[in-house]
């Protein structure tokens, strides 16, 4: 009797593995069909002949994306490779990294190359159309190896690598993302007056990087990005800050449903009109809380100086003077006489030494955009003061 029991114990638990096996198995189709749905969101379109799954591993071949305003125009990726795939609670999934096949793409006279591109801890919501943060879609990483552009033979661009950050937190994200080694060569540049100034101004050759970090508070849509570096060998650094807020998920849903509105609307013309209407209305929920433009020079102010002098028959010194007393006539035809003294003050201390010049914006207060498209109507001269614009040098 006893080994009946055990017999029907086995038996029973055979059966119940045999049915939970396919239950639990990963649905490769299922999962690319929900990335497709969640990248369509944006416009952009995912299609794939097949899913296959082995274990935890997802492999989708004939990949390839498009946009849906564009539905002739693909780039064909070919095999995706997902691996360390699970599913997530309420039918979404996530991969521990997403490896794609190198690209190596040829038209006419150019080519464009990049490698070792991947993604780590993509997640993959179940609800694309939600409103919560479960519904985005989201990576922790993304990266690449080499990038580069030939024309004609010769590489005109070149970059070591790109990687991206995102994390997660209480409410939202951090972000931050670096293009390291971008080597750009304009020596093959063939227009005479631009080939001219390009070697006048030691430009024939670029080096340099692109950095962003920031964060995205998504109950309030406060997006802060604090840093939009471009920092290049022998010119100098330009970095554009900007802190605004209103970019909820519901400001970020209507956007893209006045998007797609206007695709489907086959009179372009009637269709511009709706989104430029459409942005307006969604601009009212914006709040500008503040902005900054620094450029800290490398060199490259006394070689413009001295190349758009020599281009005017005097030298760059003569020229720095001459910008010098030509400021403040500019300014004044503006009316802004607090900001003409600024600017003014700004560009003497800049030419006489360049080292860095900025232009802020930090008001006391927030200011909701329906203000400021206000004062940019009625009284535009009252700009600077409303969003509290400073502008100084060598600081």
């Amino acid at each position: 009797m006893k080994h009946m029991r055990s017999l029907h114990l086995m038996m029973a638990s055979t059966a119940f593995l045999t049915l939970a096996g396919p239950a639990l198995a990963l649905d490769g189709t299922d999962m690319m069909k929900k990335l497709n749905a969640a990248t369509s969101a944006g416009g952009t379109v995912i299609t794939f002949e097949k899913a296959d799954v082995d274990g935890d591993t997802v492999t989708a071949t004939g990949v390839q994306v498009g946009y849906a305003n564009l539905p002739g125009d693909t780039l064909k990726i070919g095999e995706l490779t997902f691996e360390g795939v699970e599913e997530t609670e309420g039918g979404g999934y996530h991969a521990k990294t997403v490896s794609f096949p190198d690209i190596d793409m040829s038209q006419e006279q150019g080519r464009f190359s990049a490698k070792d591109i991947e993604i780590s801890g993509l997640t993959i919501p179940a609800n694309a159309a939600g409103d919560t943060l479960n519904d985005i879609l989201l990576y922790e990483t993304f990266s690449t190896g080499p990038i580069a552009v030939n024309v004609k033979g010769k590489d005109v661009l070149a970059i070591e690598g790109i990687e991206s950050n995102l994390g997660r937190e209480d409410g939202g994200f951090a972000y931050d993302a670096n293009v390291a080694g971008i080597k750009a060569d304009l020596s093959q540049v063939e227009e005479a007056s631009a080939k001219q100034a390009i070697e006048k101004l030691g430009l024939t050759t670029l080096d340099g990087t692109v950095t962003m970090k920031g964060s995205w508070e998504v109950e309030s849509g406060k997006v802060a990005v604090d840093e939009y570096a471009f920092d290049f060998k022998n010119i100098g650094r330009l970095n554009v800050a900007v802190d605004f807020s209103g970019y909820t998920l519901g400001f970020i849903k209507s956007l893209q449903e006045a998007v797609k509105t206007a695709e489907a609307n086959p009179n372009k013309e009637e269709a511009n009109q709706a989104v430029g209407l459409a942005m307006l209305g969604l601009m009212q929920q914006l709040t500008f809380n503040s902005a900054s433009i620094r450029f800290d020079d490398a060199s490259i102010t006394k070689k413009a100086l001295d190349y758009a002098g020599s281009q005017q028959g005097v030298t760059g010194d003569q020229l720095a003077q001459s910008l010098k007393g030509l400021v403040p006539i500019m300014m004044a035809q503006l009316n802004l006489p607090e900001l003409q003294n600024q600017v003014s003050a700004a560009v003497n201390t800049y030419l006489d030494g360049p080292k860095s010049l900025t232009i802020s914006a930090a008001p006391e207060k927030p200011v909701p955009f329906p203000m400021i498209m206000g004062a940019a109507m009625g009284a535009p001269n009252t700009i600077p003061s409303v969003l509290g614009v400073k502008v100084t040098a060598n600081d």
